[in-house]
């Protein structure tokens, strides 16, 4: 199940020094942060339920279209985004202050992360998801086995398009039954809105890019992965989870959590930026490949475009036609021959450091900082 993938995976906190695995308070925290994705996962069963269940009156077609986009929510996923907006709070608010109150608004981040990644996948065409098909292809064979009429693709892709939009609804609505003042959730509110409009702003730029790989630079790569995986993935769930603590927009804890949760965001996509290409699909749920499959101008690729040699060049231009198994393999090997893996790989390791040397400057609780301390490793040299 989902929870204990998490418990050994991403959400895992590492050890905040070499040899440290024995430390109580570490397993302390790997125990938490089990609990803390079962808390976010009953959130969204107990608000699941009753949404299908209004949605079924409706009509029953739109009862299988609501359990549709539950399973969607529910199958599986590492919760990162709840689990960086919980330290945020926490780092604040210490651990006296009762989890309940902020649990709706932290499991919406869950929702909102399903609608971006539904769209995403009618974007990108993508087959499977966490290993299983993605919701338009689901949706597609499902019209085929019933016998309809029109184009199951078609039909597929708006399924999903819906699904995706009913997720962006339900987290608003999550998000409102948080149990904090009024004036403080508007302040939650703004800073929920900048992290919807910063994702939209970063898969459109991720679009246009897919659209005019020749002309794409490293510097537009990183503005993508800034914009789509670090704001809404790191640097806006702490700023969220600051908000739901009540803490005044300049104060210094912002400016350090703005600066590791940039870090880490971008490091989190450079990450993924390599497990397109080489990761494990037993692991990654996706084929290996994917990237150079589909040409996605990633920093990982257009840096090996500009280290190559120009017979490297010429050979790297094939990305997004390859087909075959045996030249998708053979252009991963020709970018880690130009050295543009172990300039990812650098890359990571400065971003790491950086958010460390950010969390130093904090005032913050020490558990939450020796919790972000581990995730920022954790979430940067995970295998999925």
């Amino acid at each position: 199940m989902a929870n204990d993938a998490v418990a050994g995976n991403a959400l895992r906190v590492a050890p905040a020094q070499p040899g440290a695995t024995d430390d109580p308070v570490h397993g302390v925290l790997v125990a938490f942060a089990r609990d803390l994705v079962n808390d976010v996962d009953d959130t969204l069963s107990a608000f699941l339920t009753r949404e299908v269940d209004a949605l079924t009156e409706i009509d029953a077609a739109m009862g299988g279209f609501a359990a549709t986009a539950r399973e969607s929510v529910l199958a599986g996923g590492k919760r990162v985004r709840p689990t960086f907006a919980y330290w945020g709070w926490r780092g604040v608010v210490g651990g006296d202050a009762p989890l309940p109150t902020v649990l709706p608004a932290l499991a919406a981040l869950e929702l909102l992360h399903t609608f971006a990644l539904v769209h995403d996948d009618v974007m990108d065409a993508s087959d499977t998801r966490r290993g299983l098909p993605t919701v338009h292809r689901a949706a597609a064979a499902r019209h085929v086995t019933a016998g309809h009429t029109g184009d199951p693709s078609r039909f597929g892709e708006s399924v999903a398009v819906l699904i995706g939009d009913l997720c962006l609804v339900w987290a608003d609505r999550l998000l409102a039954h948080a149990t904090v003042p009024p004036a403080r959730l508007l302040e939650v509110r703004r800073c929920y809105d900048q992290m919807r409009i910063e994702t939209i702003a970063g898969q459109y730029l991720d679009v246009l890019g897919e659209n005019d790989a020749a002309n794409w630079s490293v510097d537009q790569a990183l503005r993508v992965a800034r914009y789509k995986t670090a704001s809404y993935t790191v640097q806006r769930p702490l700023l969220f989870g600051a908000s739901l603590a009540g803490i005044a927009p300049d104060a210094p804890l912002i400016a350090a959590y703005t600066r590791y949760g940039l870090a880490v965001g971008e490091a989190f996509q450079l990450r993924d930026d390599l497990l397109g290409v080489y990761g494990d699909p037993a692991a990654t749920g996706k084929p290996a490949g994917d990237d150079l499959r589909t040409g996605k101008p990633t920093v990982l690729l257009m840096l090996a475009r500009q280290l190559a040699t120009g017979g490297q060049r010429r050979a790297l231009e094939r990305a997004g036609t390859a087909v075959g198994v045996r030249e998708v393999a053979r252009l991963a090997d020709i970018v880690a021959d130009t050295g543009a893996v172990g300039r990812v790989e650098h890359m990571i390791s400065d971003r790491v450091a950086d958010a460390l040397a950010a969390l130093g400057t904090a005032s913050i609780d020490e558990t939450a900082r020796t919790a972000l301390t581990g995730l920022a490793t954790a979430a940067t040299t995970r295998r999925a």
